[in-house]
């Protein structure tokens, strides 16, 4: 397994369970703010990995949700800068939804973690 797959796996494997736990927790909480910075390094830094990760073809379908996650986390922290909360929990869930399916996506069939952990 390449350097840039463990990576990514390691900045992915951090972010799904602490995303997780941000939309559970209370929000507005120095704990939260400080979480929340960690959080969105995990997922830049595994969404800029994935761009080292590619198939035999090239890049898939799971690099557009790539984008789609870089795009709505910059404007998770652009709407709460501006303390426009409600669109800033807005773009937040559709990041973690984004994290999540490409995860979920990465386990199918022909996918090299769907392989590595099913043999698919």
């Amino acid at each position: 397994m390449n350097a840039a797959i463990v990576i990514h796996l390691a900045f992915s494997l951090l972010a799904l369970p602490l995303g997780g736990w941000m939309l559970a927790a209370p929000k507005g909480t120095p704990r939260h703010r400080l979480l929340g910075r960690l959080w969105v390094a995990l997922v830049v830094g595994a969404c800029l990995s994935s761009f080292w990760i590619r198939g035999e073809d090239g890049y898939s379908i799971i690099h557009l949700l790539t984008l789609w996650t870089l795009i709505s986390v910059a404007m998770a922290v652009f709407y709460i800068r501006r303390r426009r909360v409600a669109a800033h929990r807005g773009w937040m869930i559709g990041t973690m939804a984004g994290l999540a399916t490409a995860g979920i996506l990465a386990l199918g069939p022909q996918r090299l973690l769907g392989e590595l952990l099913f043999g698919w």
